[in-house]
């Protein structure tokens, strides 16, 4: 079982906090145009395995390409991906993809990220990455928050993402899959 979502990589950075003498508003540096890159990502929700791609993008056909990549890394073996219905995931090539590959897609319900543990992971990486500190390239800024995720264990991927927590929503069905 593997849970997929996406996330924007901005150039200017996420604030999260700034430091200002009382009285006096802080000053943000920023330069250039606000460039945009989109992290494509599963989580497996019993191994702590990732899988990222980026693209500039996140269209139907940006989905297929990761699709198409999960089924290579995956092979012959069973796939069942949890993920929001996000346009591009909706999108009938989309769903005609995972059937012709053999994924099965099954749905959140709308409005509800924080069921989604790829949504818990990004944010602790956006925190320690990206928060108030912004890269002379939006390629450096992919590059640093990649490193980030693939410097983890796969037992902290899972501890960041929630999976481990004893409140986690799916954690009895994982727990009669191992």
């Amino acid at each position: 079982m593997l849970v997929e979502d996406e996330t924007d990589i901005l150039l200017f950075p996420p604030l999260r906090a700034a430091w200002a003498e009382r009285g006096q508003q802080a000053k943000v540096w920023l330069t250039g145009r606000n460039a945009r890159r989109v992290v494509f990502g599963t989580l497996n929700l019993c191994t702590g395995h990732l899988v990222l791609m980026t693209r500039t993008r996140q269209q139907a056909p940006d989905f297929g390409a990761f699709l198409k990549d999960l089924r290579r890394r995956y092979r012959d073996r069973p796939l069942v991906v949890l993920l929001d219905e996000d346009p591009s995931h909706t999108a009938g090539a989309s769903r005609a993809l995972a059937a012709a590959l053999g994924i099965r897609l099954i749905w959140l319900p709308k409005r509800c990220p924080e069921l989604n543990p790829m949504e818990h992971l990004w944010r602790a990486a956006k925190q320690n990455v990206n928060a108030n500190r912004q890269d002379a390239t939006i390629e450096r800024t992919v590059t640093r928050f990649l490193r980030y995720l693939g410097r983890l264990t796969p037992r902290s991927v899972l501890r960041k993402a929630g999976v481990r927590s004893r409140h986690f929503w799916l954690r009895r069905g994982l727990s009669n899959r191992r």
